[in-house]
């Protein structure tokens, strides 16, 4: 049966659809006989709606000459680890977000637990769960008390998140992003994978300049009615210059993912100029709070009514997406984060 776009009412914003399984990306592009910059590309253009596929590999030709492509740095970390309660039961533990406080954010998968219950974790790690975080119904305010320090424990006892529709267990980098510099996602800022040297050096060559932020991404998409957690972001100075450049000679910012997005809004004075800036951030951008600080947006193909989808509809009418959706569901794109690309323009 061909997937099926339908239209909400109660969520305008979001987009449902029927996902035939054999479009969620099971393994790496490197496992099905691709470098990672040879997935698919989905090129859309806003005003038009024209539609063209290709390849991420042609990713500059899409781009001019003085445009900039901002990434997110931040490094995975291997945050899933293997629990059990005192009592015996055995489930995996994900660690969403590591708190200047020392405390943790974190997801217990498919276990119920309550407030100061301890969980035993390898290597002599103990954690105990404090409440729920902002009202979630999954994430958890934890303290661990750990044998090292965190991150330290983490690379010793910890793995990639890895979920159910991903096939085997990979190693870390096939998480990491070409330009990854600073450890603190616990999940990969996926819509950077498929950047290689070579992609990079194609970029160079069409004088388009690639920028970072950093923004450490906790665990995946929020669920219907979850209450957004803060994530940590830096926009540093020579970015931030780099966009203001941009800007006064007309040319475009090209955000690589959402959390490039939220960084940059997070950024912003009240005259719209990007500004550097460090802190956390709890901005929930949708199709009701415009985007003021990028003009083009590299991400993912992601699951119906995700969030990121939400975010989406606030860079590109809804109707648009749509139709690139039902394009992209009809030619087969990939999901996930070892899937396809979608560059919105």
């Amino acid at each position: 049966m061909s997937p099926v776009l339908l239209r909400r009412t109660a969520v305008p914003a979001l987009l449902d659809f029927t996902l035939p399984p054999e479009l969620e990306a099971s393994e790496p592009p490197e496992a099905r006989g691709l470098r990672r910059d040879e997935v698919r590309l989905l090129v859309s253009y806003r005003e038009s709606d024209r539609l063209v596929d290709t390849t991420f590999l042609h990713l500059a030709w899409f781009l001019d000459p003085g445009d900039i492509v901002v990434v997110n740095d931040s490094e995975t970390i291997p945050a899933a680890l293997s629990a059990r309660t005192v009592d015996g039961r055995e489930f995996d533990l994900h660690v969403s977000t590591r708190l200047e406080s020392g405390g943790w954010i974190v997801e217990p998968r498919e276990v119920s637990l309550l407030p100061g219950e301890e969980i035993l974790l390898p290597g002599g790690g103990r954690l105990v769960l404090l409440s729920p975080y902002h009202g979630s119904g999954r994430l958890w305010l934890a303290r661990p008390r750990l044998p090292s320090r965190p991150l330290a424990y983490l690379r010793t006892w910890g793995r990639p998140i890895r979920y159910s529709y991903v096939k085997g267990q990979w190693p870390l980098e096939m998480y990491q992003t070409v330009y990854a510099r600073h450890p603190g996602s616990g999940e990969m800022p996926s819509a950077g994978r498929a950047f290689s040297p070579r992609v990079l050096e194609h970029l160079r060559h069409r004088h388009v300049a690639v920028v970072p932020i950093t923004l450490h991404t906790g665990v995946a998409s929020l669920e219907t009615h979850e209450p957004p957690y803060d994530e940590w972001f830096h926009v540093p100075a020579r970015t931030a210059h780099a966009i203001h450049v941009a800007r006064r000679r007309g040319r475009r910012i090209v955000a690589v993912g959402t959390t490039v997005v939220r960084a940059l809004e997070s950024a912003l004075a009240e005259d719209g100029t990007v500004r550097p800036a460090r802190g956390w951030t709890g901005l929930v951008i949708a199709a009701d709070r415009p985007v003021r600080s990028v003009d083009a947006l590299l991400t993912g193909f992601h699951e119906p009514r995700a969030s990121h989808l939400d975010l989406l509809s606030a860079i590109a009418p809804r109707e648009h997406l749509v139709l690139a959706y039902r394009h992209a569901l009809e030619q087969q794109y990939l999901l996930h984060e070892f899937g396809d690309l979608h560059l919105v323009l």
